[in-house]
């Protein structure tokens, strides 16, 4: 089958569209044919080679695999798996590793779950890393509450796309950090105030009930606009700082409550339900800034490694 393969870390450019054997499905397992992937920064991250950590994902030995995760249907299922049937459309993670840029991919059934009706595999590729990251920040990390004031820093992002549509969701009122082009595209998704990242002071900001960072950056700053019974939760730390800014995040404990919350998602069904079920609704839509085919798949990576992407970056793999 083909796949995105990279033999050695680097730009972009190391990126190639590969043959590799088609999986089957093992016990427990559904073999999903991949419709769209979408680019995700710890590929990033992991192809750089900046972040060993992180490229341990990939795998061991080269060549390694990208994507993170996908959407399509099923194309056959493994002894012991029910609820799934041949041409059931889904989307879902992959499971603490990478390898959904591909045609197929064979996953556990308790990490996929049916996709949303009425948006295509390309939409649906753009939501579920990011989407359930925001839910596991925002409902179950900072437990948000309808009236709350919600900062989110990074908004236009993948993750912070679909957190300022959660938060107003949730009935709290959002506060979106981002480019300065990107101010009505975040206040459209439903943030009630918008500002210019690089012109406003986090001094100038707050107090805030629950704060979401994106970028990783500075988080003292930031979580000082907390209130006494306020919640930071982070999903990213400084690359070019890794050890001080995982240390200030563990530091920060000793504030409590008020402490930097940050964690690694690995979602399985449930939570891939709940955005299935907020994403039918209307209450989460999907933003998609570009689209590539598999066969470029270094310009995808090209283009969320240069910045200012609004949502996600797909792959085609179809």
């Amino acid at each position: 089958m083909r796949a995105a393969l990279y033999d050695g870390y680097g730009p972009p450019e190391v990126l190639y569209e590969g043959r590799v054997p088609k999986p089957a499905p093992g016990p427990g397992e559904v073999l999903v044919r991949v419709r769209a992937a979408s680019v995700n920064g710890g590929e990033l991250l992991a192809r750089s080679g900046r972040m060993r950590l992180v490229a341990a994902m990939t795998g061991r030995g080269f060549p390694k695999r990208t994507g993170l995760d996908y959407a399509g249907e099923v194309a056959a299922v493994g002894p012991g798996v029910s609820g799934f049937g041949t041409g059931d459309r889904v989307w879902g993670v992959m499971p603490r590793t990478f390898g959904s840029a591909a045609e197929f991919v064979a996953v556990p059934a308790q990490r996929l779950a049916p996709a949303p009706a009425g948006i295509d595999p390309v939409q649906a590729a753009a939501l579920p890393a990011v989407g359930t990251t925001a839910l596991i920040a925002l409902r179950d990390k900072a437990r948000l509450q309808a009236g709350e004031r919600l900062l989110v820093r990074g908004a236009a992002g993948g993750v912070g796309s679909v957190a300022v549509q959660l938060g107003r969701a949730y009935g709290a009122h959002v506060t979106a950090l981002a480019r300065a082009a990107h101010l009505g595209f975040v206040r459209d998704l439903g943030a009630d105030e918008a500002y210019d990242y690089a012109r406003t002071d986090a001094a100038d900001l707050g107090p805030f009930d629950v704060v979401l960072d994106t970028v990783g950056t500075r988080l003292g700053d930031y979580r000082g606009l907390l209130t006494r019974t306020g919640r930071m939760v982070a999903i990213a730390f400084d690359s070019e700082r890794a050890l001080a800014s995982l240390s200030s995040i563990l530091g920060s404990a000793v504030f409590g409550s008020r402490r930097i919350r940050f964690f690694s998602g690995n979602p399985g069904s449930e939570l891939l339900a709940e955005l299935t079920r907020l994403t039918e609704s209307g209450a989460v839509r999907p933003v998609v800034d570009g689209v590539f085919p598999l066969a470029d798949i270094a310009g995808a990576h090209r283009t969320l490694e240069a910045g200012g992407v609004r949502g996600k970056v797909v792959v085609a793999v179809a």
